[in-house]
């Protein structure tokens, strides 16, 4: 059967093809694209019709991106840290007023998102962070200092994590807010790391504001609303996304009033610059066969056996990818953190096989070095895998808990008040 005859014998993917045939055009602002696929249902239908979905299943949205993706057309707005962390958490968390107000804008684009999470002190143990929230009236008062903060610089809201009770534990005197990035008492300053590229920011919070109804979750219970955030942030991580969509920034700061045209021109511009086939965070299996082809270490035994056990781990990954997006992310309970930790692994042995191939050519920069330098900062890259979005050690541990029901790891500071830890971002 060919793919025509393939794609007209499923219904849905008919009805797409009729409507993008009917409504795409490249004269529409990204703006007005959005707001049809709002319209339509397709820009994220798995969330309920108030968020601008349509509650269909995982499958059908799945469905409903291919579909989309093979008409070349733009793709819904991401909004940055929007469409894969906000969304879900309060879509679990929040009010039925909440929703309409803070997600709807995500699928229209016109609001795009950070992620206010990790501080300083407070690395993998997230949760002794130190920044505080103080009740004025009908607003709260924000002051502390926010880290690895990716597109920061570029966000209209933020999720937000802050102590409201230094009396509790600290899993239980934290609160997650949404707080509007444009105020005074906010700056975001980007941090370049050593690939040359500066994606995360550095935040500080300086009596910033935010609105009494902009609590998800009850006051003092952010901790259990953060897991909805982190479990996402695991899968969005590892990656698994639809290809063929054309990418627009959406936000304040972002692509609303260009043209469809414009941005597509752009997409094009960028792809036929590109001197490499990298995409993400590691090298795709087929490339690095044609680069140990290249020099001449498709012979050597151990390389073989590299290549080998490097082609079968990327291959099972997919599979493992693409079942838990079936299933909305619920096969085992921990589906983030097993695909998280399996992308990790996989950036670094991409990493480690790429430099047996090529050798002393990776010290190069730029155009000499291999795939024009993309290799090089693909492989610069790296360690970040294992650390953002929570270490291999967090990741194991969720897979211990949630997964395989293991006892908790002991934790001697787990019932003391904050304000007692030597821990944190907080005077001791």
């Amino acid at each position: 059967m060919t793919d025509t005859a393939t794609r007209a014998s499923n219904p849905l993917v008919a009805e797409v093809d009729a409507w993008v045939e009917e409504n795409w055009s490249v004269d529409l602002t990204v703006r007005e694209w959005w707001q049809r696929l709002v319209d339509a249902g397709y820009c994220y239908p798995a969330w309920p019709s108030s968020a601008g979905g349509t509650g269909r299943s995982w499958s059908d949205a799945r469905t409903i991106a291919t579909a989309l993706a093979a008409h070349r057309v733009i793709g819904p707005p991401l909004g940055h840290m929007a469409a894969g962390l906000a969304a879900p958490t309060i879509l679990a968390h929040g009010t039925p007023e909440q929703i309409p107000e803070l997600v709807r804008p995500i699928a229209t684009g016109e609001a795009a998102w950070c992620q206010l999470f990790s501080e300083p002190g407070s690395g993998s143990d997230l949760a002794s962070v130190g920044t505080r929230a103080i009740r004025d009236g009908d607003e709260w008062v924000v002051s502390g200092q926010k880290v690895w903060n990716s597109s920061a610089d570029k966000a209209d809201m933020a999720m937000l994590l802050a102590r409201t009770d230094l009396d509790q534990p600290k899993h239980r005197g934290i609160t997650y807010f949404v707080i509007d990035m444009h105020q005074v008492g906010i700056e975001a300053r980007p941090l370049r790391v050593m690939d040359g590229t500066a994606p995360f920011c550095e935040v500080f919070l300086t009596e910033a504001r935010v609105r009494g109804d902009h609590v998800i979750g009850a006051l003092n219970e952010g901790w259990r609303v953060a897991q909805t955030t982190l479990a996402s942030e695991r899968n969005m991580v590892a990656g698994g996304g639809v290809k063929g969509l054309y990418p627009a920034a959406s936000g304040q700061a972002g692509d609303l009033d260009l043209t469809c045209g414009e941005v597509v021109e752009r997409g094009r511009a960028t792809a036929a610059r590109r001197k490499s086939p990298l995409r993400g965070g590691a090298v795709p299996a087929m490339v690095m066969l044609e680069l140990a082809s290249e020099y001449g270490k498709d012979g050597d035994a151990l390389i073989r056996q590299e290549l080998a056990r490097y082609w079968s781990q990327v291959k099972v990954n997919g599979w493992t990818m693409r079942r838990s997006a079936m299933a909305g992310g619920q096969l085992t309970g921990a589906d983030g953190s097993i695909a998280k930790l399996s992308t990790a692994r996989i950036c670094q042995q991409s990493r480690d096989l790429a430099y047996r191939i090529a050798g002393s050519a990776l010290l190069l920069q730029g155009a000499e070095s291999p795939m024009g330098g993309d290799l090089q900062r693909v492989n610069l890259a790296s360690p970040g895998n294992r650390i953002g979005g929570g270490t291999d050690e967090i990741q194991l541990n969720v897979l211990g808990e949630k997964a395989l029901g293991l006892p908790r790891e002991p934790d001697a500071s787990r019932d003391l008040a904050y304000r007692d830890l030597k821990v944190g971002t907080h005077p001791s």
